[in-house]
């Protein structure tokens, strides 16, 4: 079950001015369930996004990437085209080929050339994308378009999740209401790097188009690299950011600016919050974890401690069976790379509990205490470095009996 997590209220979802949504039940792996979004985009949007590291990075990631670097050539990116079922990664030649098929039949469709679609897959990697059954629902899903179609298509591009996963806000920019709507999916192979598997949030906000790829970078980097389940990178990670320009405020021009602090800090809260949801339903998970580690010289090294936190098995396991064998958490800031680290200085603590003391056993700390907080479904584990004035945070989950269970039958 997911840890403090609900299903959204596709009331609350609001639309996105020059966007519409449309999902089908194509069968690309299993029937009758929605398997293939399809998003469409008024003339002038302006779009970019972030992907995976993963050198082995699927064909519509390959993609994505020639299509926004020449999106202004092409006229602008008019379409995304998502499905599920089948990651189209680990395909050759040939799953290149179905990918730019996949997006030249959209484009036929719509009217628009196949450079302005941006296709996205997710599912099981190694396998022949169908793009017969891609081709044959699209109809189905233009005809579906909708300007308040996010819910539905937040269950479109689910895998292994157990609920859909949205968030939407509203601002006032310049006396103009501006929306900022999102979805995201995943629930294992998470790590930063990108490490959100699928993400899509737009707004109608009015913004240089130079502006929109450090903006949707900086998004990413405070909140969807901020996350891990199981530490492994996949190879379809994205992260796309549209901005359709129909708000009717003046233009944002700079990010420092303060209608550019606004929309930033609108556009990082959705991303949070969708990032946040991917742990809360990671496989098997069944508690919530934020890790923040303080006081050092950098973020770098305060990123370094906490995602050694993160992704250490034997901590994620000790925190599943709320057994307190709290040693393991101090290892791994031991062994995160971080130069010169002088342990004889560090704190730890356990929400209110403090645990470590200048590197060693706080003389006040009981086991019962530790064992209080980690029977919690969520918690947060603090760590100081007392090294400087940097501080980074981490969300992450435990690791469960479920997951292997989850991953050993992900193929049936």
């Amino acid at each position: 079950m997911p840890v403090n997590l609900s299903p959204p209220d596709p009331s609350a979802l609001h639309p996105v001015a020059g966007l519409k949504m449309g999902t089908a039940m194509a069968g690309m792996r299993k029937p009758n369930r929605r398997d293939l979004v399809v998003f469409a985009l008024d003339e002038g949007a302006a779009v970019a996004g972030v992907f995976t590291n993963n050198r082995f990075c699927a064909a519509p990631v390959q993609l994505c990437r020639e299509h926004l670097a020449g999106a202004t050539e092409s006229g602008g990116i008019r379409a995304l085209l998502v499905n599920t079922g089948n990651a189209n990664a680990g395909t050759g030649a040939d799953g290149l080929a179905r990918a730019q098929r996949s997006c030249a039949a959209l484009a036929a469709l719509l009217g628009c050339r196949a450079q302005q679609v941006l296709p996205f897959s997710t599912g099981v990697i190694m396998e022949t994308l169908p793009v017969e059954r891609l081709e044959a629902g699209l109809p189905a899903a233009l005809a579906a378009l909708r300007a308040d179609g996010w819910f539905e298509a937040a269950q479109g591009i689910m895998t292994t999740d157990t609920l859909p996963k949205a968030a939407s806000r509203r601002i006032t920019i310049g006396g103009r209401t501006v929306t900022v709507t999102g979805i995201s999916k995943g629930a294992g192979m998470i790590r930063p790097n990108m490490a959100t598997m699928l993400g899509f949030v737009a707004t109608d906000a009015v913004v240089a188009p130079a502006l929109v790829q450090a903006l949707v970078r900086e998004a990413a980097d405070l909140s969807f690299n901020r996350i891990t389940i199981d530490g492994d990178t996949s190879t379809n990670d994205s992260f796309v950011l549209a901005a359709t320009q129909r708000a009717g405020h003046a233009p944002i021009t700079s990010l420092d600016s303060a209608d550019g602090r606004a929309l930033r800090d609108a556009v990082v809260a959705v991303s949070q919050q969708l990032a946040q949801a991917i742990v809360r339903d990671g496989e098997g998970a069944t508690k919530f974890i934020t890790v923040r580690v303080q006081g050092g010289r950098d973020e770098a090294e305060c990123r370094l401690a906490a995602y050694a936190i993160g992704h250490s098995p034997l901590v994620k396991t000790a925190f599943f069976a709320s057994d307190p064998n709290l040693g393991r958490i101090l290892a791994a800031v031991g062994y995160a790379g971080i130069a010169d680290l002088d342990p004889s200085v560090i704190d730890l603590f356990l929400d209110d509990v403090h645990v470590v003391r200048e590197g060693g056993r706080d003389p006040g700390y009981r086991e019962e205490d530790g064992q209080r907080v980690m029977k919690q479904s969520e918690i947060t584990v603090r760590v100081d470095l007392h090294r400087g004035p940097a501080e980074a945070t981490v969300w992450t989950c435990d690791l469960s009996h479920d997951y292997v269970s989850i991953n050993a039958d992900y193929r049936s």
